[in-house]
């Protein structure tokens, strides 16, 4: 096709591939698209999308004669949204000499995005906008085509080895440039200075363009991984986005706001209300969404580790540093960093407390640790040791601090909060535990912490300078400022770009945090008790539940009832992983914070004497008050985990109980009827015989009456009527609608038939049977003894 046609089609043929933004159109839904289920669909579109594919040989064909596309705003995240209806420019370069306002009766405002940005929004943004898709299989995101692609993306532009492989080109020796600036269709307020690229000053030194192709195609690398941060980390509301800016630009942004307000609104309060409004993006991320950003995370790290050693001389790094080079060393700090951290505080704090939350926890985890995807491998040993973290990567920990500490200190509520007798959930503990107690991990957390506290009059020369770092959602085309050698500098700049200059800074190691971790401890320890009781009731009632005592024609179960939680279907072996899980947690935590062993067995000690014999006999922990007993906040998790309960028992008349499970609904009632009707037929007559001393008077006395209810009934203020028979001599038939009665009788006629009894003679060896027992039965009793059977 010529290129006048390409261009036509080239918009139909994204949506088409990636869906449209308003979800309506699926596309080619590669969310779902899985080899095992789809396997030439999923070849298929896996090598026409490659990096090297048709897709992108058509997007470089038309990047050659710089076209553009329009990609509406509405469809952006929501501060980069609002902020671009009120005429502020966002900080990211990706915005900068884009935004075009509607011409003559068009509606909203638009990006003017070159074939390759445009075809990376479509490939970003569809991770989000299509969440509706239909799935007709349970599918693996970790397997499916869109997953794979963003993993092939990564390691195509963002190479840990060599450079970036030039885009295929029609002219022979030739090589497509990168997109011009262009001038900005209207004028706007940028939250940052924006300056030339750094680039293509570095660029202009170099006595050939095409000796270093990654100098010249070094903006797809800048761009993919622009957009893969605004698209997929760029959501939070519009107070923590104010406080991520600097003073004096939220101070030009505030006037910048009034002066738009009343001139184009009228009403500054009401632009302010409608930009809140605008800000606060209902923003709920899925797990395939988080598995995604967790991929983004682990690459960026193997590529920044991939940088080569800096060489001795300085004067010898800044001629051969190739802009490669240079984008490796800021990608993390100046990419990804603020975004992130916004992004895993919103995940704390609002996804649900459940076992989902492992995707949101192994992703903060891999960004803790950097030196997993360092090229150096640990030295083999006959023993697995611990790695011991180096000391190279106490800057890395100082100047992400916030990320190890608070972040540290929000899944602490979250385990709090969260059943720790479940498996899944004693494993996420294992995991926070484990890494952290890694060699070193922890006195480097603390140096920077002190670092962070060091006061602020040591240094004189700081007291009048703001804490600036470099734009870190910014564009690498932007200035950099001069290196700060400070350590101390380095980490009060690092908290306060984040958190703002007002922020309290709760230690990790200090008093509250100590207490939080106490805490936690005693959980775990009641924890395992609570596991350890569930283990042994499986264990007794496996015992109990033998064969001839199935054929009780009374169940046990109307008054006991037992507490337990998912472990009782899960198994013992799920017992033990909790068990192990959680005893490592602990050791762990100790090792991190240098807890007292002697006050830790204290807590075991009294968690363990808490409970009586099988564990469930002491009534949970209450405040008495006024209105009666109150649970406090330990006797609320004692009885959500099944620790202690109340032993709530039926004390009404029994024939007047709600209906159970284990019976059927019409024989319970069609037997109330009968019984109903039997003992107003006969009320008279089983009150003479029971009234009898003799050995009659005694069966019946056993038999037929409840002598309990009747002591509540003769003695209570609140019945009246005294006369009533629904207290006295009684039949009482609703055994018979036990489903376990049914099936027992069922089997005794079965087996009668086998024998040649027959019907008739079964039901008079029944009769005889119970009458053998009942006499059995009134000779051991005494008086008024309840009936326990």
């Amino acid at each position: 096709f010529s290129l006048k046609e390409l261009h036509g089609i080239f918009p139909w043929l994204v949506e088409s591939i990636f869906g449209s933004l308003d979800g309506i159109i699926v596309g080619w839904n590669l969310r779902c698209l899985q080899g095992r289920t789809n396997p030439t669909e999923y070849s298929v579109a896996l090598d026409f999308l490659d990096p090297s594919g048709p897709m992108m040989k058509l997007v470089y064909k038309l990047q050659a004669e710089e076209y553009r596309y329009d990609f509406p705003v509405s469809y952006l995240p929501g501060p980069v949204k609002a902020s671009i209806q009120e005429q502020v420019l966002p900080e990211c370069s990706l915005y900068h000499n884009k935004v075009q306002f509607p011409s003559s009766g068009g509606l909203g405002l638009n990006l003017a995005l070159n074939p390759f940005e445009y075809y990376m929004f479509y490939f970003a943004i569809s991770l989000i906008t299509q969440k509706n898709s239909p799935v007709t299989h349970h599918v693996s995101p970790s397997n499916s085509a869109y997953f794979i692609l963003v993993d092939t993306y990564l390691k195509c532009f963002l190479p840990t080895e060599g450079s970036v492989l030039p885009p295929p080109s029609s002219n022979p020796g030739g090589a497509i440039p990168s997109p011009t600036p262009r001038s900005p269709a209207v004028p706007f307020t940028s939250y940052g200075m924006h300056h030339t690229s750094l680039l293509k000053r570095h660029i202009a030194h170099q006595p050939s363009v095409n000796a270093d192709p990654a100098s010249q195609e070094i903006w797809r690398s800048e761009t993919l991984l622009q957009i893969f941060v605004e698209m997929w980390l760029h959501h939070y509301s519009l107070e923590m986005y104010q406080k991520m800016q600097s003073p004096h630009v939220k101070l030009e942004v505030l006037h910048y706001r009034l002066s738009i307000s009343s001139k184009h609104h009228g009403s500054p309060a009401q632009s302010s209300y409608q930009a809140l409004h605008a800000y606060q993006e209902s923003f709920k991320p899925t797990e395939e969404h988080v598995l995604v950003v967790r991929l983004l995370v682990k690459h960026l790290h193997a590529f920044s580790n991939s940088l080569k050693p800096e060489p001795l001389s300085p004067s010898a790094h800044s001629h051969t540093a190739s802009p490669l080079e240079e984008f490796k060393r800021v990608v993390i700090p100046r990419f990804v960093q603020e975004k992130l951290y916004i992004f895993l505080q919103h995940c704390f704090g609002h996804w649900p407390l459940d076992a989902s939350f492992r995707a949101v926890l192994e992703m903060w985890l891999s960004y803790l640790q950097p030196w997993r995807y360092a090229p150096e491998k640990p030295p083999q040993s006959a023993e697995p040791l611990p790695r011991s973290v180096s000391e190279k990567w106490a800057a890395f920990i100082q100047e992400n601090l916030l990320m190890y500490t608070k972040l540290f200190v929000g899944f602490l509520n979250r385990a709090l909060r969260t059943d720790l007798v479940s498996p899944k959930n004693a494993l996420m503990v294992f995991r926070v535990a484990k890494v952290f107690a890694q060699p070193n991990l922890a006195e480097m957390i603390l140096k920077g912490e002190q670092l962070f506290l060091e006061p602020e009059l040591v240094i004189p020369h700081r007291q009048h300078r703001l804490f600036m770092t470099p734009t870190l959602g910014g564009s690498f085309f932007s200035s950099w400022p001069p290196t700060i050698t400070d350590a101390s500098f380095k980490v009060k700049s690092h908290v306060y770009s984040l958190e703002g200059q007002d922020f309290q800074y709760k230690q990790m190691f200090g008093t509250e945090v100590r207490n939080l971790v106490l805490k936690l401890a005693q959980l775990i320890c009641q924890a395992q008790t609570t596991a350890k009781s569930i283990s042994d009731h499986s264990a007794e009632t496996m015992a109990s539940q033998s064969f001839f005592s199935w054929f009780r024609f009374t169940p046990s179960e109307i008054n006991g009832s037992y507490t337990g939680n998912d472990l009782d279907e899960i198994g013992q072996d799920s017992i033990k992983k909790t068990d192990e899980y959680l005893e490592k947690a602990l050791e762990y935590l100790c090792q991190i914070f240098k807890l007292n062993e002697a006050q830790l067995t204290q807590m075991m000690m009294k968690c363990g004497t808490a409970q009586d014999e099988n564990g469930k006999k002491q009534l949970p922990d209450c405040i008495e008050s006024e209105d009666g007993l109150i649970l406090t906040p330990l006797g609320r998790y004692q009885i959500i985990n099944g620790l202690r309960r109340f032993e709530v028992q039926y004390q009404g008349d029994a024939e007047l109980q709600p209906i159970r499970s284990y019976e059927n609904a019409t024989l319970v009632r069609l037997l109330f009827r009968l019984s109903s009707a039997l003992n107003e037929r006969f009320a008279d007559q089983m009150d003479v015989l029971c009234s009898r001393e003799d050995f009659v008077g005694r069966l019946c006395r056993y038999h037929l009456t409840n002598p309990h209810l009747i002591q509540k009934i003769r003695y209570s203020p609140m019945v009246k009527d005294r006369t009533s028979q629904n207290w006295g001599p009684r039949i009482s038939l609703r055994f018979l609608a036990s489903y376990r009665t049914l099936i027992s009788l069922l089997m005794i006629y079965f087996m009668a038939s086998w024998f040649y009894i027959g019907p008739v003679g079964c039901t008079f060896i029944i009769l005889i049977g119970y009458f053998l027992y009942a006499v059995i039965m009134t000779f051991f009793s005494e008086g008024w003894k309840p009936h326990e059977h």
